[in-house]
């Protein structure tokens, strides 16, 4: 769900990528005089739950993802204005045709318990994602790497697989086709390095502050489970001098209103996102303040349907609640921050069909779901559940959505909640009629927004989609060297996706948010998320 790169960004990319000079993230520090103090710099924060995990090789959410990039950190990284930077990377080349990269490590780079950060370390932590027992749901991510999907599928080895430390410090990779934007995706947490000895000793090394072992700009030191997280400035960290916080203090806070009321009252140091949701009255308020702030990360909410599971396994009865959906409504009455309802699941920045693939159409959907009920040999419509996770914001979505079938196609649906854990877990394994979705990108390509439903059982198919002409023209679409004919392929498997509506796009994604002025050079991620290496408080 997430991360770094905007699309200015990314063309920049594409410039950059073949000469490879090295880029010194040092260079970005804050002049010492603008954040001294006897005191220690302390920001207080807040997240909506537990994270799951602190394992970048399995980690799918934003919480969990956002504190590993606190303790850990990759190849490449992010500046202050959110450009792709070298990281553990000192430098790196590529073939013109974008098949191999070299990364060339910096020596400095340690663990935090003090052992040098080395190539192997990422050849390590690539082949164990990728290895089928790790159960990696991004393993994905990494078949850009030649040989990665046949090893996870268990028709290779490790030994096929295009990722090789040459010496200590230097890592190659060999793609299975050009991708000229994999420098890019090595800013992932999948791809970052994992410290061997610690995770081979202890199956749950990732879940107890005292057992990680990251080499990111902090390292944890209190894990109280659903309470709080503490990080403090690493003393190993190679580019420690940019690095002016003291300490995080992280509560969790399942309540988004308590959240903003610690904020207003300064025990927080954040308000809204991406430390936690504002609810639509709170943006409401905040908006005719003219406090209101919205981060335009590409991202697309939608209903998922579990179409393993009837009603829902019939196309024409998922026509029929993404049909008769107002998304206007709902963006106008709940979310009230300005961003475009969504007829398509790429984000509109990624180019594929700004026009969209559907509309919303009342009586055809009534048309659609008495065909699909028929279909299926119904006189009746089953009792299903609509299901999200805790947040004001979702709530008023589900009871909107709840009202607005009632009013369209005359059913009677039940809602429910969990907490983010829990409602991750279950979507994640397909314990769910239909529910609320949202994808943030993981880097700016189409693919990332299609590749996630290619395979059935693969990961983040939540939906569990499987058609084998949507497979076959990503496939293609991987060895498709022209950008115009490989667009054409996306656009023709887009095309599929919405025809099929395994998911109702509702709306892209708009992160609100209201500035602490006193809070200095905290990143939201251009793709969306926290990045605090520069952050500072000022006096």
């Amino acid at each position: 769900m997430k991360k770094w790169f905007s699309a200015l960004s990314a063309a920049a990319l594409l410039f950059s990528l073949v000469t490879g000079c090295s880029e010194n993230a040092s260079q970005n520090a804050q002049p010492a005089s603008e954040t001294s103090s006897t005191e220690p710099m302390v920001l207080h924060w807040s997240i909506t739950g537990e994270p799951p995990t602190m394992d970048p090789g399995i980690a799918t959410d934003a919480s969990s993802m956002d504190m590993i990039n606190l303790a850990f950190e990759g190849l490449t990284a992010v500046n202050r204005q959110g450009e792709l930077i070298n990281a553990v990377a000192e430098s790196f080349t590529n073939t013109p045709d974008f098949t191999q990269f070299r990364f060339i490590l910096r020596r400095d780079a340690k663990w935090s318990n003090g052992d040098p950060v080395t190539a192997h370390d990422f050849e390590y932590a690539i082949k164990r994602n990728l290895d089928p027992k790790t159960a990696s749901a991004y393993a994905y991510q990494l078949f850009y790497i030649k040989g990665g999907e046949e090893y996870f599928n268990g028709t290779g080895t490790p030994q096929d697989v295009g990722v090789k430390a040459t010496d200590d410090y230097t890592v190659e990779f060999t793609l299975r086709s050009p991708t000229p934007f994999f420098r890019e995706l090595t800013s992932f947490t999948t791809y970052y390095p994992l410290h061997k000895e610690t995770v081979e000793n202890n199956p749950k090394w990732a879940t107890e502050a005292a057992t990680i072992v990251g080499n990111g700009p902090f390292v944890i030191d209190e894990w109280e489970h659903k309470a709080k997280m503490a990080f403090s400035k690493s003393p190993t960290y190679w580019d420690k001098a940019s690095v002016k916080l003291d300490r995080i203090e992280i509560v969790m806070i399942e309540d988004n209103n308590t959240a903003l009321s610690m904020f207003e009252n300064g025990d927080l140091d954040w308000g809204g996102y991406p430390s936690f949701g504002l609810s639509p009255d709170a943006v409401g308020q905040l908006k005719e303040e003219g406090r209101l702030l919205v981060a335009d990360n590409p991202g697309t909410k939608a209903v998922i349907f579990n179409t393993e599971k009837p009603p829902f396994t019939n196309k024409k009865i998922r026509q029929a609640f993404a049909y008769s959906i107002n998304r206007q409504e709902l963006i106008d009455n709940i979310l009230q921050t300005g961003v475009p309802p969504a007829y398509g699941w790429v984000p509109i920045s990624m180019g594929l069909n700004p026009d969209g693939y559907f509309k919303e159409d009342v009586e055809k959907a009534k048309q659609l779901l008495a065909e699909g009920m028929q279909e299926l040999g119904l006189k009746e419509f089953p009792k299903v559940t609509y299901y999200y996770d805790t947040g004001e914001t979702d709530k008023k979505l589900a009871q909107a959505l709840q009202d607005g079938w009632k009013r369209t196609l005359g059913l009677d649906i039940e809602i429910r909640t969990s907490e983010w854990k829990v409602f991750n877990s279950d979507v994640q394994n397909g314990k769910y009629d239909f529910g609320i979705w949202l994808w943030g990108a993981d880097f700016n390509d189409p693919i990332n927004f299609l590749e996630m439903y290619k395979d059935k059982a693969g990961g983040n198919n939540v939906v569990r989609f499987d058609n084998k002409k949507y497979r076959d023209l990503l496939n293609q679409s991987y060895y498709e060297t022209d950008p115009e004919k490989r667009k054409k392929l996306m656009f023709e498997a887009e095309t599929i996706l919405m025809e099929e509506m395994p998911l109702a796009p509702l709306h892209f994604r708009g992160n609100a948010y209201v500035k602490n002025d006193k809070v200095k050079d905290f990143v939201i991620l251009p793709l969306g998320g926290s990045y605090f290496k520069y952050a500072y408080i000022e006096k």
